[in-house]
């Protein structure tokens, strides 16, 4: 799997640097449809992000403590 993962969810892209991931999980906390640990317990993309709410959404991605979540709009802009 890349270092680096990115997918398009509900009109913003989403990141996520498996590097930086330690397996916090607070990701998954906030939004366990978007997320979820592989076997490594590195996070990856669950299996139905698109039924996330774009403001769960950020929100779980800024909950990171070690941002290795990033999420952008079509532009390259942090959402928010």
């Amino acid at each position: 799997m890349a270092d680096v993962v990115e997918r398009r969810i509900g009109g913003l892209i989403v990141r996520i640097d498996r590097l930086l991931c330690v397996g916090f999980g607070d990701c998954i906390e906030a939004a366990p449809e978007a997320f979820r640990l592989d076997g490594e317990g590195i996070a990856e993309f669950g299996d139905d992000p698109d039924a996330v709410e774009r403001e769960r959404l950020v929100r779980a991605c800024e909950s990171c403590p070690v941002d290795a979540l990033s999420v952008v709009d079509p532009e390259g802009e942090p959402a928010e």
